[in-house]
């Protein structure tokens, strides 16, 4: 891995793609460089990959590495990834595509309500046990806490969202239309299949921080 130069922005260059940098303080007590480390967790991150994978891939490199080793280290830095990455994204777009879907996480069914712009930029994600207006609620006051109010939003007809929408965003278009939403609930079948290879989350955190680490990528 080596810093590149000029447009990059604050990012590191890895094999196949750009990351962000991450301060050299956090890698501080791992045995590991912080490349090895990074790539690991790229690598799980964006590819349809195991743990075990990612150990098999490193092992044919000479790099000895257990899996339970790399599911620690995609725990650890998936969130110092993600933050570092924010101040390089796009602006994002004044039209949002919102929705929720469903994953099962020890068993259990988890809502992840979830934004793109019109662009298909990831706006937020948010992993509830629940789905009402509560969690409508935390999911919309997060994204716009990080980013200006949308012209647009676009959902279907749930009525949590129609609420939280009218509280909180007044002034934006609510879009219900038929079929105006199949953009995020195409992004949806992205993120099932980048958890298919998981053979199921265990914890409710490691699938925030899994969920999250795919809007990263």
């Amino acid at each position: 891995m080596r810093v590149s130069g000029g447009d990059s922005g604050g990012m590191l260059r890895s094999h196949g793609g750009l990351v962000p940098v991450v301060p050299s303080s956090a890698f501080e007590g791992f045995r590991f460089p912080p490349e090895i480390i990074v790539l690991a967790v790229r690598w799980y991150l964006r590819y349809g990959l195991s743990y075990h994978d990612v150990e098999e891939l490193l092992t044919e490199r000479g790099i000895e590495v257990d899996h339970v080793t790399v599911y620690r280290w995609v725990q650890r830095f998936t969130p110092l990834l993600a933050d570092a990455a924010r101040p390089c994204r796009h602006a994002v777009g004044d039209r949002w595509f919102v929705d929720e879907t469903y994953v099962k996480v020890a068993g259990r069914w988890r809502y992840v309500y979830r934004a793109i712009d019109q662009y298909g930029q990831i706006i937020d994600v948010y992993v509830s046990d629940r789905r009402d207006i509560r969690a409508a609620r935390r999911f919309f006051m997060t994204a716009l806490g990080a980013h200006d109010e949308p012209t647009e939003v676009v959902t279907d007809r749930a009525w949590t969202l129609r609420a939280v929408i009218d509280e909180l965003i007044p002034g934006a278009f609510h879009n219900t239309e038929q079929y105006a939403n199949n953009r995020i609930e195409t992004d949806h079948g992205w993120l099932k299949a980048r958890l298919r290879p998981m053979r199921g989350l265990k914890r409710d955190h490691t699938a925030r921080v899994i969920i999250r680490g795919h809007a990263l990528m």
